[in-house]
């Protein structure tokens, strides 16, 4: 069955366009020339994504979208305005619009952003069930976020759950490695076992190997009784094994072996102990790397790798950002027993234009202190800063590289856009770098557009034209 989408645009020509781009890319479109019709027509129909004009005559498109949403219309919808602003972009995303795009728009940039949209929708659905069908509600209630990558990371959750093959996690510090390692145990066959977690890293070497396997009675000085092991801790369950790239070559080993006979021996015995467990690893090193240079066995990385999960960057899904503030201030008020807190847009847009270098634990940490050292029950930007200055001055733009910039829009249109997208992949590109490359040339400057358009080699009205079109702000006195 053909999915609908509705498109909202008080202007005729706009409307035809879109709808002649969609059907032909296999949607069935309905229309609404204003707000009023749109809230009728979604009222009535269920649609898997809206695009929706900013400037109607009758109710602006921000309205239509919290009227949508005060009416539980939960669609995607893709804000579209010929007012291309950064304060609209940003009042998009604060109203909980999916995405943005501005006028004159690209149709294959569309049909893309639909497609995105539509995918999203769906998987966040699937996420619905996944939960509500779980054996402990709450095993994904903690990994928050609507943006696409961690819309797919839950389809992963649930494909490979039930599959009792290792897994490895891997990404930076902070970013809920041990969370996703919860959510597969408490989604698999194996929920009604325990899930073990050992953290490699913060166990002293000589004592790493008798906390895994266990020891007998005598095996060395002090080892008054047997201890069980975290393998056997485990037995029937899961065991996460965080920090793996950080294990000893000599474990390394033994943890091959384990793996390949399922059975182990305990310190000080010659009885191979059976188990039963699944094997989850997690790290936040590159391993193929450290196989590479020889710090990590080869055999073993490609057992641990049958099927891997990376968990990106906080600063690569900017947009879950806000979702997780909220999150947060709902977790840790009740847990404190204070009363819920609400945080203001220009403390939003602040959170928004910073980096997080530490990632989802840094911006827990950062709520955590606001409740606890506040009694405000308005989170300002005054707020955010009191609590960490570093906030503030630091964005998100600063830290990423062009090189990454440049590979991540690569690898989006490659995958998504597939064939259609691969002529028009030059002026994406620019378009992602121009605006970066521009702010860091105007913060050099003092925000001076004489001398910036010098740096650039470009005329200086050249230079107006392109920041009033990326809603950019300078000087004009020399």
């Amino acid at each position: 069955m053909k999915k609908k989408v509705l498109v909202v645009d008080d202007e005729e020509s706009i409307r035809w366009v879109l709808g002649k781009c969609l059907e032909k890319a296999g949607y069935m479109v309905r229309y609404a020339e204003n707000g009023a019709k749109a809230i009728e027509s979604a009222s009535s129909e269920g649609f898997s994504s809206i695009i929706l004009d900013i400037t109607m005559p009758d109710m602006s498109g921000f309205d239509v979208l919290k009227e949508f949403r005060s009416r539980g219309i939960n669609p995607p919808v893709i804000i579209i305005t010929a007012q291309n602003t950064v304060k609209n972009a940003i009042d998009a995303m604060k109203q909980g619009a999916y995405d943005y795009i501005a006028k004159p728009f690209d149709l294959d940039e569309v049909k893309i952003t639909v497609h995105r949209a539509i995918d999203s929708y769906e998987n966040s659905k699937k996420l619905e069930m996944l939960r509500a069908e779980s054996g402990d509600a709450d095993s994904l209630q903690d990994i928050v976020g609507k943006s696409q990558v961690m819309l797919n990371i839950y389809k992963m959750i649930g494909r490979v759950a039930e599959r009792d093959i290792t897994v490895l996690v891997v990404g930076e510090s902070g970013t809920g490695k041990e969370l996703v390692a919860r959510a597969i145990h408490q989604n698999s066959m194996r929920r009604d076992g325990k899930i073990v977690a050992v953290n490699i890293a913060a166990i002293p070497k000589e004592l790493l190997e008798s906390e895994l396997f266990g020891y007998e009675k005598g095996a060395f000085t002090g080892a008054s009784l047997s201890k069980q092991g975290r393998f056997e801790e485990a037995h029937k369950g899961t065991l996460h094994l965080d920090e793996i790239g950080d294990m000893p070559p000599e474990l390394q080993t033994k943890l091959l072996r384990i793996l390949e006979e399922r059975k182990f021996y305990r310190l000080g015995s010659e009885k191979p102990t059976p188990v039963d467990v699944r094997i989850i690893t997690s790290t936040n090193k590159n391993l193929e790397k450290e196989v590479a240079e020889g710090r990590f066995r080869e055999d073993l990385y490609y057992r641990l790798n049958a099927i891997t999960i990376e968990i990106p960057p906080l600063r690569k899904r900017i947009e879950d950002v806000v979702p997780l503030i909220e999150h947060f201030l709902n977790k840790y008020s009740k847990e404190l027993g204070m009363a819920k807190r609400t945080i203001t847009d220009e403390a939003k847009e602040l959170a928004l234009g910073y980096g997080w270098p530490g990632n989802v634990r840094e911006l827990e940490n950062i709520i955590k202190r606001i409740l606890v050292l506040t009694s405000d029950s308005v989170i300002t930007r005054e707020t955010l800063i009191e609590a960490a200055p570093h906030l503030e001055g630091r964005g998100r733009k600063e830290q990423e590289s062009f090189d990454q910039i440049i590979t991540d829009e690569l690898n989006f249109l490659i995958e998504a856009g597939g064939a259609d997208s691969q002529g028009h992949i030059h002026d994406k590109i620019i378009r992602k770098v121009e605006k970066p490359l521009i702010e860091a040339v105007l913060r050099i400057t003092g925000g001076n557009k004489k001398k910036a358009a010098q740096i650039l080699g470009i005329n200086r009205n050249t230079l107006s034209k392109k920041m009033e079109e990326l809603g950019l702000e300078g000087k004009d006195n020399d």
